[in-house]
C-alpha cells in the first residue's frame, strides 16, 4: 500500500492553522496572565499601572490577607462540595436517561428526545421558574446549585449519541451471560465511556462551579454564599481592607481583588489535567477484546 505524502499546500495549512491557534491561545491567556501578576505585585506598580505580564516588587502580601478570610474558605467549601455531588449526580442522571434513548426498542425515545430538544430552543421564564424552584423548598438552600442542573439537554444528546456508537456485540454478550439493563450500563457501558465521562464531567463541573445567576436570585443567606457570590462581594467590598487605615499598606484595593479572582479560578483549572488523557483515548479501547 502506496504511503500517503503530504503536499506542500496540505503542510502550510497545518503550520499556518497551529500558528493561528497558538496565537488564540496566547491573546486568550493574557487577561489571566495579568491579573496573576498583578495579585502578586506590590500596590504602587499596580497603581502607577506598570504592571502587565509579569510582577513588579514581588510579594505575597495579597495572597495572606485573602488565605486568612474565613468566610471565603467557607464559601470554597461549599463550591467545591456543589461541584462534586453535582457533577456526580448530573452524569448519573443523564447516563439513566441517555441509555433508554439510545436504544431502538424503546418506542417513546423519539417523542422524549423532541421535548428535550424543545427545551433547547424555547427557554423558561424567569419569574415561573423563580416561583417554581422556590415551591420546591430549594430557596436559600445549598441544593438549589445542583438540583436545577440536574440534565442538561445538550449533554445528554451527547451522551446518547455515544451510547447509541457502541457495539451492540458487546451488550448481547453481557445479555447472554444473564445481564440486565441495568447490569449493562453499570458494568458494561459506563466502564467503557470514560471518554465521553471525563468530556462531560468537566462541562457540568465548570457549569456548577461558575453559577452565578442562580445564587443571586436564589440564596440570601450570606453563609450559604458560593464562591462566586462571595468573590463578587470581596471585588465590590474590598475598599474595607483598607478603610480607615492611615498607614501604608502592601496591598491595595486591586491587588486583592486580583488575588481573589485567582483563588477562585485555580482550582477548577486543576481539574483538567486529570481528565485530560480521557480526551484522546478512545472510549471502547480493549471493551470488545
Amino acid at each position: 500500500m502506496a504511503q500517503y505524502k503530504e503536499s506542500f499546500g496540505d503542510t502550510l495549512f497545518r503550520y499556518l492553522t497551529m500558528i493561528v491557534l497558538g496565537l488564540l491561545s496566547l491573546l486568550m491567556l493574557m487577561p489571566f496572565a495579568k491579573v496573576l501578576a498583578t495579585s502578586f505585585s506590590g500596590p504602587n506598580p499596580v497603581d502607577a499601572g506598570k504592571v502587565f505580564f509579569w510582577p513588579v516588587q514581588f510579594n505575597l502580601e495579597s495572597w495572606f490577607y485573602v488565605l486568612k478570610q474565613a468566610p471565603l474558605w467557607h464559601s470554597f467549601l461549599l463550591t467545591v462540595f456543589a461541584t462534586v455531588a453535582g457533577t456526580f449526580l448530573c452524569l448519573l442522571v443523564t447516563a439513566l436517561m441517555a441509555y433508554p434513548l439510545a436504544k431502538s426498542e424503546f418506542k417513546l425515545a423519539k417523542i422524549i428526545l423532541f421535548m428535550v430538544v424543545m427545551t433547547m430552543i424555547f427557554r423558561y421564564p424567569i419569574i415561573p421558574y423563580f416561583l417554581s424552584l422556590r415551591s420546591y423548598g430549594l430557596y436559600n438552600s445549598i441544593w438549589v446549585l445542583i438540583i436545577p442542573h440536574t440534565i442538561s439537554a445538550f449533554n445528554l444528546i451527547i451522551m446518547r449519541t455515544f451510547f447509541r456508537g457502541m457495539p451492540k456485540e458487546l451488550e448481547e454478550a453481557a445479555q447472554m451471560e444473564g445481564c440486565g439493563y441495568f447490569g449493562l450500563l453499570f458494568r458494561i457501558v459506563l466502564p467503557s465511556s470514560k471518554a465521553v465521562l471525563a468530556t462531560l464531567g468537566i462541562f457540568y463541573a465548570v457549569g456548577i462551579w461558575n453559577q452565578f445567576m442562580t445564587p443571586l436570585m436564589f440564596i440570601e443567606d450570606q453563609a450559604l454564599y458560593p464562591l462566586q457570590l462571595k468573590l463578587r462581594e470581596y471585588i465590590i467590598y474590598t475598599d474595607m481592607a483598607t478603610e480607615g487605615l492611615k498607614v501604608e499598606l502592601p496591598y491595595n484595593n486591586t491587588t486583592l481583588q486580583s488575588t481573589t479572582i485567582i483563588f477562585a479560578t485555580i482550582p477548577i483549572l486543576l481539574v483538567y489535567p486529570f481528565l485530560q488523557k480521557h480526551f484522546v483515548k478512545g472510549a471502547l479501547l480493549g471493551s470488545v477484546k
